[in-house]
Parts: structure tokens; sequence; C-alpha cells
């Protein structure tokens, strides 16, 4: 009997994308679980709402650290006990460490809005609207030791329309994004 992969999902805010999977899994087109939410900002939305869906949490204020590394030391050490199979980042605005890379490679995927090697890093939405390019989009990628640099597994085009402002492209792309991602993470747990 086939073993049901385990997600750990690392975000530093609302958790859109986090509900897009969860509403997957609990729909049964994303056979997996996530064992472990993960995030930076203690505050954020996405904490509330996986203690409301009974989720075990990480929570982490950087700055109470001497260095990345001992962080994510301890990160390494609540996904092992979560016994998470690969890394959801979703929104989690910071770069991985060596550590992180070394436990989980080619586990680790990221979800970006833009159509990579376009508008890599911070704010890819307000790059493509402040550029005026008439299409845009998201791309799904393995995590390396760059930013916004890993192996692309997945992109989608993004019609930027002349009416857009910038929050109809951002709305436009999150629905890309919700549909784009529960379904590539389930590609890959049938590899």
């Amino acid at each position: 009997m086939k073993k049901t992969k385990h997600l750990a999902v690392f975000a530093s805010g609302t958790g859109s994308n986090f509900d897009a999977i969860q509403l997957a899994i609990e729909a049964g087109t994303l056979d997996a679980a996530i064992t472990l939410v993960v995030s930076d900002v203690p505050t954020s939305a996405v904490i509330d709402k996986a203690k409301r869906k009974g989720l075990k949490t990480f929570v982490f204020d950087p700055k109470s650290y001497p260095n990345k590394r001992v962080f994510e030391i301890e990160i390494v050490e609540a996904l092992q006990e979560a016994e998470a199979d690969f890394i959801i980042l979703a929104g989690y605005m910071r770069l991985v460490g060596p550590t992180l890379l070394h436990a989980y490679e080619g586990k680790i995927i990221n979800i970006h809005p833009s159509l990579l090697p376009s508008f890599k890093g911070l704010d890819a939405i307000g790059q493509a609207f402040d550029a005026g390019v008439k299409i845009t989009g998201v791309t799904i990628h393995y995590v390396d030791e760059g930013m916004d640099t890993g192996r692309i597994i997945a992109q989608e085009a993004v019609k930027v329309s002349d009416t857009y402002a910038r929050g109809d492209l951002q709305r436009a792309i999150q629905v890309v994004e919700h549909q784009l991602y529960p379904a590539t993470i389930q590609s890959l747990l049938q590899q």
C-alpha cells in the first residue's frame, strides 16, 4: 500500500496558496497530507489558518537566532519529527540556506508569480506591471541556492489586460497559482 506523502508548507503571509493546497487535499485531488506549517513571521495569518485546521506549526523569529544555520537546524528537526517528504514554499519570503537544501535536496518546491527567468525576487507582480508586459504568469520550480534560479517544473501564462490595475493582475495571477500549484504537486508525487 502506497504511503501518503507528507508536506511541510512554508509561508510568511496570508497563506492563500496554503489554502489552495489544503482545499485540494480535502477535495481528494491532491493525495497528500500537510504535517507541518512553518513560518518566519509569528503574526502571519497562515499560522492561524493552520491552527484552525488542527495542523502542527513551527514558528520562529529569525532575529532571535545567531544565524540562518542555527534556525534551519531546528527546522530540519521539526521536519523530521513531522515525517515531511517535501517542503512546499508558499509565499515564504526567505532564501533557503544550505542546511535545509542539503537535508531536502530535490524535495523543495517554490511557486513564483512570474514566468521565470523574468522578474525574479521580491514583488514580481509589481515588476511585471511596471514593465508594461502583455504576458506574465506563474512558475513552479525546484529550489536551489539562488533566488528563483532552480529547475523549472511548470509554468502557466497570464495575459495582462490593458484595463488591469496592479491589484487586478495580482488576482489573475492568484487564480492560476491556486489551480497550478496543487495540480503540479500531485503530478510530482506520482513520479
